[in-house]
């Protein structure tokens, strides 16, 4: 059976992170041979869109808007089912970012129709479409099919796999966009944090920083080993709590849930709230100088020792090795 399947790209900075493209992987799977469209929102963003046809893509859709330029939730349901109304979709795939745990409830309950949630992996069995996604804080998992003839879901990122770079070109499609006549809210001006570095949720190596590094000041050694390591930096909710760091930094069950492909704990203890957002990294190394800290159960490899020792140690053989 062969679906249509819509990804809509997530962007920051005006640029398509790659859980977009991991998605458009997964569509190509869940098409079974049918047509895969992906869709751009936002203002001035066409220059991304041919980007999508290089991953994928048969078509890909621009809304360009100046009431896209922020998102705004009305403003983004309404423009992605203007989107539908022309390709008419069967499955339509978002990033498990802010936005697209936002929008993929509501155009579901728009819709009459089911949603999954944080999907790590996609497949076809009997020509259903089948999801995984972690349940019970990643101690188990569940394989959902969806009734219905539309799904939504929304796609974690470093999960699937990326597709191929191709030099496909894909027809870009303009649709005009109509402001909703009702809007529930609207952006008056937006302040955002200076923030530079390895974007956390994609990172494919993260060095993270718990109580036990006892100040603000303390997270210079981590952010050390992170710029050996190309890394994004994160941190327990203890050390957000203690006002070490900044909250957006948060990995955990109430923060961001990451899967890099390496994830280095430095005096994390491993409350239960934290391994729900990183206990499916593919390698994880714990620095500790407490040998009975939960955090070693789940851990790859294990060194027991003061942070302030191990991660100068490692920062500077990492460097023979890397720079």
């Amino acid at each position: 059976m062969k679906r249509k399947v819509l990804v809509v790209a997530d962007l920051r900075a005006d640029q398509v992170r790659n859980v977009s493209y991991e998605a458009l992987g997964g569509a190509k799977t869940l098409s079974g041979g049918g047509e895969v469209a992906g869709l751009v929102l936002g203002h001035e963003i066409s220059s991304v869109a041919s980007s999508l046809g290089a991953y994928g893509a048969d078509r890909v859709f621009v809304i360009d808007h100046p009431e896209l330029a922020q998102y705004v939730p009305d403003a983004y349901v309404a423009a992605v089912e203007q989107a539908m109304k022309v390709f008419e979709p069967q499955v339509v795939l978002f990033a498990h970012s802010a936005i697209g745990r936002d929008v993929a409830p509501a155009l579901a309950a728009k819709h009459k129709a089911g949603q999954v949630s944080d999907v790590i992996h996609v497949e076809l069995v009997d020509e259903d479409v089948i999801f995984t996604r972690p349940i019970y804080a990643g101690k188990a998992f569940a394989k959902v099919k969806v009734a219905g003839d539309m799904i939504f879901a929304t796609i974690r990122p470093n999960n699937l796999s990326m597709p191929e770079q191709a030099n496909a070109v894909a027809e870009v499609v303009s649709i005009s966009y109509e402001v909703p006549t009702k809007m529930r809210t609207k952006v008056r001006e937006v302040l955002k944090k200076a923030s530079s570095g390895v974007d956390l949720s994609e990172a494919k190596v993260i060095v993270s920083g718990g109580r036990g590094v006892k100040s603000a000041e303390g997270f210079k050694p981590i952010y050390g080993l992170a710029e050996v390591l190309d890394a994004a930096v994160g941190a327990s909710r203890g050390a957000c709590d203690a006002g070490y760091c900044d909250y957006s930094m948060q990995i955990g069950q109430t923060g961001k849930v990451v899967t890099p492909d390496l994830y280095i704990a430095c005096g994390i203890s491993g409350a239960i709230q934290h391994l729900a957002g990183m206990s499916n990294s593919k390698v994880i190394v714990a620095i500790n100088k407490d040998p009975e800290a939960p955090v070693f159960k789940v851990a790859d490899y294990g060194i027991v020792g003061d942070l302030f020792e191990v991660v100068p140690a490692l920062t500077e053989e990492a460097k023979k090795i890397l720079v």
